[in-house]
């Protein structure tokens, strides 16, 4: 496995990480022993980032990347974990909290969880709009100061609070989803994060499974799957976007690769700075996904990847538009 520095103060990562939210929530229901099957697989391939967070599944992520563990080393190992996001016991979304004093009881919560003295990057899942981002950074400092946190990285904010944070302590990376579908980091957060030293963790490098080639018009999102209320998985917008997904289908067939592997394979030739993260839950997704690393795209395969794919075609929004105004990240004047 390739490795990418994440960005220029954080730690030497594998070239692609494994995301895990998929395992535990939202994605509908997972096989558990298929996940810690599939988390073995992925370490035995040299992945070495792991991202999860403290309100996949109410903890359960956490308590399942704890097993999968158990028997590794743990030096072998960066774990992302995002923080802050409040739910009920139904699953529901409460808002969020970013306090310092909240983000030092999440991390305790965190630790227990893991099984672990320490956290590679610790983050707030979003934006809390009640704390200034200077706090929530600051309290993370402390925590590295105190030995429990390695570095701090942060989740779909914008430019500007991205400087912000920076000036406070040195942000390892930014996760934000980007993908041949979801192409707005590039108008202003890149290029920050570029001039800053921040590196990239993308995540939705698939569209959440649009782009894999496994998804039929067909198809409806089972129970618990967050893709139901997607609109750009709703009937108006999936056709279209099914047919984005066919022409990329038809390029990767020529290039004797899967649509998921160029469409993986694109994010990693955005540059060394970013690492794509798979949502892989089962060990033939991962298999698949791997691929990816072995497929060195030139320019002219890249530019008919972006022919069929152009920036702007894609139907619908990655999140209803509620969520959408929430985002920092879609704050930026030119995001898209």
């Amino acid at each position: 496995m390739n490795q990418r520095k994440l960005g220029r103060y954080g730690p030497l990562a594998s070239a692609i990480g494994l995301g895990c939210m998929g395992m535990s929530d939202l994605y509908g229901p997972a096989d558990r022993r298929e996940s810690l099957a599939t988390l073995d697989a992925a370490l035995d391939a040299g992945i070495t980032l792991l991202d999860t967070g403290d309100y996949y599944g109410a903890g359960h992520n956490e308590l399942l990347l704890r097993e999968a563990l158990a028997r590794r080393s743990r030096a072998d190992v960066i774990l992302s974990v995002k923080f802050g996001a409040l739910r009920d016991a139904s699953g529901t979304w409460l808002g969020f909290d970013a306090r310092p004093p909240a983000v030092k009881n999440s991390l305790a919560h965190t630790l227990q969880r893991l099984g672990t003295d320490y956290v590679d990057i610790y983050r707030p899942g979003r934006l809390d709009p009640q704390v200034p981002i200077e706090e929530t950074v600051g309290a993370i400092a402390e925590m590295i100061h105190a030995g429990w946190v390695r570095h701090i990285g942060l989740s779909e904010v914008g430019s500007g609070t991205l400087r912000r944070a920076n000036a406070v302590h040195p942000i390892a990376d930014l996760q934000v989803e980007y993908s041949l579908m979801s192409r707005g980091v590039e108008d202003e957060i890149l290029r920050t994060a570029r001039r800053l030293g921040v590196g990239i963790t993308a995540y939705g490098t698939l569209s959440r499974g649009l782009m894999s080639g496994h998804w039929p018009a067909e198809h409806p999102a089972e129970p618990g799957d967050i893709r139901a209320f997607l609109p750009r998985f709703s009937d108006q917008n999936l056709t279209r976007n099914l047919e984005l997904v066919g022409a990329l289908d038809s390029v990767a067939r020529e290039l004797g690769a899967t649509v998921a592997q160029v469409a993986i394979a694109w994010v990693l030739s955005r540059g060394e700075d970013i690492v794509p993260l798979v949502g892989a839950r089962r060990r033939d997704q991962l298999a698949e996904s791997l691929g990816a690393v072995e497929l060195d795209l030139g320019a002219d395969e890249l530019a008919r990847i972006e022919a069929v794919v152009p920036r702007g075609a894609v139907a619908g929004g990655r999140y209803g538009e509620e969520q959408m105004r929430r985002l920092d990240s879609e704050r930026e004047p030119t995001a898209s």
